[in-house]
């Protein structure tokens, strides 16, 4: 029978030349066991990542010592498991060896029965610096292999890229959005496992053809038995069992058991119904007793990457239990340079905030980690699908055995380890590397492959192939024969000639658009540059001033400080940043001002290119930004920033994710379309109102239409030209609202929409009141008012938390009421009804330069209030 793990947890650790040994903290690194030793300072501050880049050049123990339990000893056999090394480990236990590892992303389990004491045992592991061992890897070579995010140069290294060689996290060697900081240490679980007798080691259920009707399934059993045995299987779930008598010989065997679920429940998608799950319980009897059990929970659905050819090229979408879904997410990297100080908490905060701005995807992408089991399990707990890459990315890879029959071991182990997840629907070869080398394009790439020599390019080109279209397939087709597999993002399909590699309008497979940004191409032509799923694009921003001073002083609020260009990785960022801000907002007067214009510069990006995307539904079925989350406070692309604090950008794409979206298009030959999205699988019937007005709140022009928005569909519902709107007015000094409204009147989305940039409006000092007002259910709402125009009204906490609505535009006479949710530390909810504290409420007016400081507005209360009180 099984028994209860015995953790190890009492660690210790020092540098191999060092004489004193100190406190470590397991799971965890150097880096964080160093700082809370108080030896080096805050890594995310100021420059300090710069002092730090002696860490990695040095070898560091661990040490534990440790007794085992009585009943864990007397068992016949004992295992010890170590779930995480990170990277280059010599483990021995008792002075005897027992394991050499050198995968970061493998779960290492070995026999220690033999040299395990009851008590007084010592635990010794070496982790050897990553960059000496990448040296030596490179060196053995001759040639260097591209890595265009490896940060050598910020390490001292030149020019040597070594993150390549050694299967660890790429971003710890630097991103354009993160930093330098080279970890190692023991970043999961360490513990003693024993059994007598027989044992489970894993237990798969295989969905083998789920429906409505039915759920046909497969349970893979994996059975370790000392020596010969016989007994009954027995497979339960929702009250039905099945069973079947087994013979085991000594060793592992799988077992395979099949059932079946009539009319069972689905697991779906966020909006598309419930995330039912499954508790599968396996368990071995003989002679009336259970001498092993396993248990695992999963939901039951069916998935298909769909292919298909039709008039436009090929289809990429998603078909969930035979509905097809569009994918609305982003992309996450990890929540933490440090991976092991991501708390539970902060990955439910990722999660909750992914679910209440509409998503339904989040794409794992390959520079990171294979995220830790709780990730996943939230997934699965609130319908988010993930896209989940193998942790390959930018970056070419060597091909020798070692190297080759490392990455299969670690595709093994974490297919294993996660292919129960419901909420895994892909899996992906890698980022970005076939569109980066682009091997049948001669002149294409990234100026890679021109570096070698043809015979160099065959090679490199094989030893790609042997990765991505053989080793990880191979492993999938093995170990999870249903999952969906994609061998690069981008690409347009596995086709061995120039039309694999993805280009920025390609009319099959995936893209990655990023024309804006990186090539300076206006907001514009989001609309334009549109395939049929969009897995990456995006726009940076800074974080908001309370962020910004967590890594910065007050000397340091300058655009082109050192600490400002240190927390902004990617070397053209802040200049992008200016260069766009010049072309659509107001100067900004100040740093603080800067800080909220860059998070509206982003905001306006995303909305325009989200919403581009969905009118195109079903030519583009999915749309995931760049990115979800940052690794360290910084400017960066994320929508939500290192504190888990929304940017404007969240609260934006909340609104161009609803799952019944108004979209205005302000087409170039000076047509106004207005489109109506819908991903609901029923049809809704609604009023678009349409509402022309100046800036004081006048009405000129005011229209009722009835529409319809089918299931699952997008269509234009109105269609004018800027000119018969504006009926002779400067486009400078009217808004159009769009609104519309439910059957019941209710309104379900609203959009302003104007005839010239934010640079362009006239925009008079806006004074803004909010007032709290109480419902009869207790909860409490905020409502704004103004008496002109205000464009990005920002409500500004005391408390940590969100607001239901936040950075909308304010019209007289049309007040906006929001609700407040406070960050959930506790069990439950992420987020909870709370009281904020004071809000402070800004706009666009505000912060443009030509204003002076005695325009500030800051909130005052109505209504019976105390005008000092905070609320």
């Amino acid at each position: 029978m099984n028994h209860d793990k015995q953790p190890l947890t009492d660690w210790s650790y020092k540098s191999c030349d060092g004489l004193e040994w100190a406190a470590a903290s397991v799971p965890g690194c150097i880096h964080t066991d160093l700082l809370r030793d108080g030896l080096i300072p805050d890594p995310f501050y100021g420059t300090n990542e710069q002092q730090l880049q002696w860490i990695d050049k040095l070898d560091w123990e661990y040490e534990c010592w440790f007794d085992v339990s009585e009943e864990l000893y007397q068992q016949a056999r004992l295992e010890l498991v170590l779930d995480g090394l990170d990277t280059y480990a010599d483990v021995s236990l008792n002075g005897t060896s027992i394991l050499t590892a050198d995968n970061m992303f493998r779960s290492w389990r070995i026999d220690v029965k033999p040299v395990l004491k009851p008590t007084n045992n010592r635990l010794h592991i070496r982790f050897r610096s990553p960059i000496q061992e990448g040296l030596a890897k490179l060196e053995q070579l001759g040639y260097g292999l591209p890595a265009s995010n490896d940060q050598s140069e910020h390490g001292g290294l030149q020019e040597k890229k070594v993150s390549v060689f050694t299967r660890k996290a790429p971003y710890h060697y630097g991103w354009d959005w993160g930093p330098r900081l080279v970890t190692s240490g023991i970043w999961k679980e360490v513990y003693l496992v024993g059994w007598s007798g027989i044992r489970m080691n894993d237990l798969y259920i295989r969905q083998d053809s789920v429906s409505e009707l039915a759920a046909e399934v497969t349970a893979l059993v994996e059975i370790e038995s000392e020596g010969e045995w016989s007994g009954t299987l027995e497979l339960a779930a929702d009250g039905q069992q099945w069973a079947c008598d087994v013979k085991l010989a000594a060793g592992v065997q799988t077992v395979m058991l099949e059932a079946k679920l009539t009319e069972p429940k689905l697991w779906w998608s966020r909006g598309l119904g419930e995330q039912h799950r499954y508790s599968f319980k396996a368990a071995l009897y003989s002679d009336g007793e259970c001498r092993a059990e396993q248990s695992i929970r999963t939901g039951l659905r069916s998935i298909r990457l769909v292919q298909n050819e039709d008039t436009g090229g090929t289809s990429f979408y998603f078909e969930l239990n035979g509905k097809p879904v569009f994918a609305k997410g982003a992309n996450h990297i990890p929540n933490d340079s440090f991976a092991a100080e991501v708390t539970w908490e902060r990955y439910r905060h990722e999660i909750a905030t992914a679910v209440q701005s509409n998503m339904n995807m989040l794409r794992v992408w390959g520079g990171g980690i294979y995220e830790n089991d709780a990730f996943y399990e939230l997934c699965d707990e609130y319908g988010i699908m993930v896209w989940q890459d193998f942790m390959f990315a930018c970056s070419m890879y060597p091909g020798d055995e070692t190297f080759l029959s490392s990455v299969k071991a670690e595709a093994e182990d974490n297919i294993r380890r996660l292919r129960n997840h419901p909420c895994i629907v892909l899996w992906c070869g890698n980022n970005e590397i076939d569109m980066a080398w682009q091997h049948f394009k001669p002149e294409g790439g990234w100026g890679w492959k021109q570096r070698y020599s043809p015979e160099l390019q065959e090679k490199l080109w094989k030893d790609y192939k042997n990765i991505f279209h053989h080793i990880l397939p191979d492993a999938l087709q093995r170990l999870a024969p249903a999952a969906e597999y994609w061998p690069s993002s981008p690409i347009q399909a596995l086709s061995g000639d120039r039309n694999q590699h993805a280009t920025d309008n390609s009319s099959s497979g995936d893209i990655h658009y990023w024309g804006v940004w990186h090539s300076n191409e206006p907001f514009e032509q989001y609309k334009h540059n549109i395939g049929r799923f969009m897995s990456e694009y995006g726009f940076q921003s800074f974080p908001e001033y309370r962020s910004v001073r967590a890594y910065a002083s007050e000397d340091d609020l300058a655009l082109e400080s050192d600490v400002m260009l240190s927390h902004q990785r990617n070397n053209r960022g802040n200049q992008l940043i200016k260069s766009y801000m010049d072309m659509y907002l107001q100067q900004p007067k100040d740093f603080p001002a800067f800080l909220y214009m860059s998070q509206m510069l982003q905001a306006e990006a995303m909305k325009m290119a989200i919403e581009a995307h969905r009118r195109h539904k079903p030519y583009t079925m999915g749309t995931l930004y760049w990115q979800m989350n940052d690794c360290w406070p910084v400017a960066s692309w994320a929508s939500m920033d290192y504190y888990g604090r929304w940017k404007a950008s969240q609260y934006y794409i909340r609104n161009s994710f609803q799952d019944v979206l108004l979209s205005v298009d302000d087409r170039e030959d000076g047509r106004i379309d207005i489109h109506l999205v819908s991903d609901l699988t029923e049809a809704m019937r609604g009023q678009l109102r349409i509402r022309l007005s100046d800036f004081s709140g006048s009405v000129w022009k005011d229209l009722t239409f009835n529409v319809v928005a089918g299931p699952d569909s997008a269509q234009i519902v109105y269609t004018s030209t800027s000119a018969d709107l504006l009926d002779g007015h400067p486009c400078t000094e009217l808004v159009l609202v769009a609104e519309l409204l439910g059957e019941d009147g209710r309104s379900i989305d609203r959009k302003f929409h104007y005839f010239a940039t934010a640079k362009q409006l006239q925009l008079l000092p806006a004074e803004l009141i909010i007032h709290q007002e109480q419902s009869s259910g207790q909860a409490l709402f905020y409502t704004v008012e103004t008496n002109t125009l205000a464009r990005g009204v920002w409500l500004d906490a005391d408390t940590e938390g969100v607001f239901s609505d936040n950075f909308f535009d304010l019209l007289p006479g049309i007040p906006v009421s929001v609700q407040f949710y406070a960050a959930n530390k506790g069990a439950g909810d992420a987020f909870i009804p709370g009281h904020p504290g004071t809000i402070r409420v800004h706009s666009m007016s505000e912060y443009a330069a030509d204003k002076s400081e005695e325009q500030e507005r800051i909130a005052v209360t109505k209504g019976g209030l105390n005008q000092d009180e905070a609320f």
